[in-house]
């Protein structure tokens, strides 16, 4: 199934060189979950702290769930440093 991933800030250099707007579509296993999309990525888990399944927050315990449908977007975010 396609979707689409978009990853933020610090977390960007992890997409391929043909990604756009911090984002990039790619082919996933029909039983996906965000963690497993994040892992091929090659980004730590522990850099994906804030991480939105189209919009809508997904808890950490919930991102080894098979959350992940045709067509949804998968965005990330790294903590955020400073005060």
């Amino acid at each position: 199934m396609k979707l689409t991933v978009k990853l933020y800030a610090t977390l960007s250099h992890y997409l391929p060189g043909d990604a756009t707007e911090h984002a990039v579509t790619v082919d996933v296993e029909p039983d996906a979950t965000p963690f497993s999309v994040i892992d091929r990525f090659k980004v730590p888990r522990e850099s994906a702290h804030l991480v939105l399944v189209n919009g809508v927050y997904v808890a950490p315990s919930d991102r080894e769930s098979p959350v992940l449908k045709e067509g949804d977007t998968l965005a990330v975010w790294p903590p955020v440093a400073g005060g």
